[in-house]
């Protein structure tokens, strides 16, 4: 993977690894994990996993019954009221390219990245741990999916490294890197527009506007934040608050017995 592009081969991947593609003529790129024989874990809203939606809505990468794999049986499967998916690797990618996330990057190598979505200076788990991650998920799934807050990106995330945000003493997916990137390039061009009057060089105003911008997604990363917890894949329904009252005392036995 060079600086500019994340794009490797297929014969590149190994089981555990983030992998993403892009839709939409690189408007948004999808994640997921690959867990290897070709298959991929991958998170999407569960109203596009339903036969009746058209597959016209490209934003939201809907299936539909016609695209049902021919080569393997289980592509597209999920648990119900599920958005948690085991994908074949040429359905995820469809006609696209293949790209892996890289984690623990450097800081100098993450601001070099002018879009998000690629990198973290966060460091993986075990690849072992991945793996089982995104099977548990696949099992139990991922609560509701939002744009924003609890996309693929935080799905893929979440699964290499257990990590999620503590706000305000309750613990919560997101922040994506993509979704970092999409509110951060108007906020830092809201920020900068003053300094115009005092920067007349349009050259110079571009320069402080993208620094801004990288500087406000590095600030949102996972690997940098000092509100991040990690949680167990077993433990994650309960600290998310989509448990019952059940697996919350079972989720508390645990923790008594490893004290």
């Amino acid at each position: 993977m060079g600086l500019l592009s994340n794009k490797v081969e297929r014969n590149e991947i190994k089981p555990g690894d983030h992998i993403y593609t892009y839709r939409a003529v690189f408007t948004y790129s999808h994640h997921g994990i690959f867990v290897g024989g070709s298959k991929v874990v991958h998170f999407r809203p569960e109203r596009n996993l339903d036969s009746s939606i058209e597959a016209s809505s490209e934003l939201y990468d809907p299936i539909s019954p016609q695209s049902a794999c021919p080569i393997f049986p289980d592509c597209g499967f999920r648990r119900p009221n599920s958005g948690v998916v085991l994908s074949c690797l040429d359905c995820f990618i469809r006609n696209g390219s293949l790209y892996c996330f890289e984690y623990g990057v450097t800081p100098s190598v993450f601001l070099a990245k002018v879009r998000g979505g690629t990198c973290t200076t966060a460091v993986s788990d075990p690849l072992g741990t991945v793996i089982h991650r995104a099977m548990y998920l696949l099992q139990n799934g991922f609560g509701n999916y939002d744009i924003f807050q609890n996309n693929c990106e935080d799905f893929a995330l979440y699964c290499k490294t257990g990590l999620l945000i503590m706000e305000s003493e309750k613990v919560g997916v997101g922040r994506s890197g993509q979704a970092s990137s999409v509110m951060g390039a108007p906020l830092a061009a809201l920020i900068s527009s003053p300094l115009k009057l005092l920067m007349p060089s349009p050259v110079g105003v571009a320069t402080l506007t993208a620094g801004m911008y990288c500087m406000s997604r590095y600030a949102t990363d996972i690997g940098v934040r000092s509100d991040v917890v990690k949680v167990a894949v077993e433990d994650l329904a309960v600290n998310l608050g989509w448990a019952s009252p059940h697996d919350e005392a079972e989720a508390s036995n645990r923790q008594l017995m490893t004290l």
